[in-house]
């Protein structure tokens, strides 16, 4: 297998899901927003190597297991410095990632890529010469991520339309709640989305509104 093995589980009481990459040739793997279950987790990591623990963002369902898995993995948790607002919380990272920074996976890497709108710090990883991308709570199969001001919402609009619709529509995106999606298949619907004046609007959105 030439390309990082992609695991899942979801947790808590709101379905979050939790991935772990695992490198085929050396083991090597990293654990992405442990929002709870540690022992759901632990397993998901069974017979890798964990290198380090990576947050999409800091909303509290996916960082709600984070102190318990860095006691165990005892790895660096690397996670982007941008405000924790809104209704995030604060993480001590170890290593503060920047857009366009690489991070290695045994053999392979992931790339940076900011994300803002649904919460200050959110950032996607994807997955290099792949077609995967992990993308937090920034896009979902049926709508983009909640959002809790005017200026939220437009700053969600601003990563959909520069960040997300500039991904090659072979891109499978793995959000934080729900299923993978091809953005392909969602392409028309997100641009249909972007091209209405939608004023103050704040709140859960689908593509359909």
């Amino acid at each position: 297998m030439n390309q990082l093995q992609l695991e899942t589980c979801q947790v808590g009481p709101w379905g979050m899901n939790s991935y772990a990459l695992i490198c085929p040739h050396s083991g090597e793997s990293v654990l992405i927003d442990p929002g709870d279950d540690p022992e759901t987790l632990a397993e998901m990591l069974a017979g890798s190597k964990p290198r380090a623990i990576l947050l999409t963002h800091s909303h509290p369902d996916h960082v709600g297991a984070l102190a318990e898995m860095r006691r165990r993995l005892q790895v660096p948790v690397m996670a982007h410095p941008g405000s924790p607002e809104p209704m995030g919380v604060p993480v001590e990272a170890d290593r503060w990632l920047s857009n366009g920074e690489r991070i290695t996976v045994g053999a392979f890497t992931l790339t940076v890529q900011t994300a803002p709108g649904h919460i200050g710090n959110q950032v996607c990883f994807i997955l290099d010469d792949d077609r995967r991308v992990i993308v937090g709570d920034t896009i979902f199969n049926g709508g983009p991520g909640k959002t809790w001001s005017a200026e939220g919402f437009q700053e969600t609009r601003q990563t959909l339309g520069d960040v997300v619709l500039a991904w090659p529509d072979e891109t499978i995106c793995y959000p934080g709640h729900g299923p993978a999606f091809r953005l392909g298949d969602r392409r028309a619907a997100v641009e249909a989305f972007l091209a209405k004046d939608r004023g103050d609007f704040h709140g859960d959105a689908t593509w359909e509104m």
